[in-house]
């Protein structure tokens, strides 16, 4: 059985994941009103991937006999400075939302949650993924000054991003 306390988290949670799909999308049309549909499609994939995130929250607060509760999601940012600037901003949230998945993994130990610090173990390793991932391309960015042919030839690579739905066990 889910505390309440961790109920509580772990919605929390949910509500942090699906801000981080809108602002991705967000960001996906910010890029592609840029005519840069490959940094568009990277973020779209990004979107899905945290929504996929949200889901796993969501099925894991029922699995456990508690309930989900939609929370109301903040509007995202519609402007940035450009390409670089945007990838900065997905590192600064990346980071933020490492802080709230260790703050969850702190509290399902203070809680004595076992199950709760185990199902939070694969959100940490993601994290570490994702901020690896955001942290090369900004340093790519800023690599090709964030403009002329190196982020034409970045924009093409990052059209190539695909996603797929890990199977369902």
């Amino acid at each position: 059985m889910l505390s309440q306390t961790m109920e509580k988290a772990f919605n929390d949670q949910v509500k942090w994941e699906l801000y981080s799909s809108y602002l991705y999308l967000s960001m996906s049309s910010y890029c592609n009103n840029l005519g840069l549909a490959g940094f568009a499609n990277w973020m779209r994939m990004q979107a899905q991937e945290e929504l996929l995130h949200a889901m796993k929250f969501y099925d894991y607060i029922m699995e456990r006999g508690g309930r989900a509760i939609m929370q109301p999601i903040d509007a995202p940012p519609s402007e940035w400075g450009g390409p670089l600037d945007v990838f900065e901003k997905v590192l600064e949230h990346e980071k933020h939302v490492t802080g709230l998945i260790h703050t969850l993994a702190d509290l399902a130990l203070d809680e004595r949650d076992h199950a709760g610090s185990i199902f939070l173990q694969w959100f940490i390793s993601e994290q570490v993924e994702e901020e690896a991932t955001v942290a090369d391309l900004v340093h790519k960015l800023r690599l090709i000054g964030g403009e002329g042919q190196g982020l034409l030839m970045l924009d093409k690579e990052l059209s190539a991003r695909v996603f797929t739905p890990p199977a369902q066990a």
